[in-house]
């Protein structure tokens, strides 16, 4: 009992500073949403930022100040960060729509890439669930999993060995799917080539270089992929069509 009591005494001071960040935390978003509904949408926008340099990434964080940033006209920097958002939150319909509608105010009118049914059904699944929860997924059949085999191997009846067996045949195909969703998204979360384009217009070049030739003209809020991040001051970047240019590296900003 006094060993339990030590040890609830240490951690005490733990819970009491993590509940303290996340109530300082939430009274600034609360702050945020307040001049956010009074229209102060500079305001808004300055509180949502110091969240996210202060207590890292969030999605509802980031898709409120796409909000903000979209109310203020500033559709670039709107797309921006409800795709930053959207990262945090694959399934999330709120930052979809507010991401699609925002994109009807470009200028570059994008049509996606044809995709094969089934990439598109497996890409739909994996974006049920977030990096985190597919983490416990995998965690939890995992035990299932070896729960099964152990009542395979050492069950005396015939008939509980046949369910240890395709209980674990069924439990290794969700662990694997899984651990295989969550890593996707990890690697999203690392290898952020995504980007968007922040000035009104920029011209790609042919080379990493303003002397190279002038390929084509994209402009603001145009989605990127960023094939090519070697070059000082230059990125090479692909659209969705597979057409490559370079751009300074300034005229764009990673999600």
């Amino acid at each position: 009992m006094r060993v339990a009591t030590y040890i609830l005494l240490f951690f005490l001071p733990c819970l009491a500073v993590a509940q303290g960040n996340e109530a300082v935390t939430a009274h600034t978003k609360a702050a945020g949403d307040s001049l956010y509904i009074n229209n102060d949408f500079a305001g808004a926008i300055a509180v949502y930022e110091q969240i996210l340099a202060t207590e890292g990434e969030a999605a509802d964080i980031y898709y409120n100040l796409g909000n903000a940033y979209y109310k203020s006209d500033d559709i670039a920097k709107a797309i921006l960060n409800y795709e930053r958002a959207l990262l945090l939150a694959p399934n999330d319909g709120d930052i979809k729509f507010n991401l699609s509608l925002a994109q009807t105010k470009i200028v570059d009118k994008v049509s996606e890439p044809y995709r094969i049914f089934l990439a598109v059904w497996v890409e739909s699944i994996i974006n049920l669930f977030a990096m985190g929860t597919w983490a416990v997924i995998a965690i939890a059949t995992f035990i299932l999993l070896l729960l099964a085999v152990l009542l395979f191997l050492f069950s005396n009846k015939i008939g509980a060995r046949k369910t240890g067996f395709i209980f674990a045949i069924f439990m290794f195909v969700i662990t694997t799917f899984a651990n295989v969703a969550a890593w996707h998204h990890y690697d999203k979360m690392t290898n952020r080539t995504g980007a968007i384009i922040m000035q009104p217009s920029v011209t790609a070049k042919s080379t990493p270089d303003n002397s190279g030739t002038d390929l084509f003209v994209i402009h603001e809020g145009r989605k990127v992929n960023i094939t090519d991040d070697t070059m000082k001051g230059w990125k090479e970047i692909e659209l969705e069509d597979g057409t490559m240019g370079w751009v300074p590296a300034t005229a764009l900003e990673k999600i």
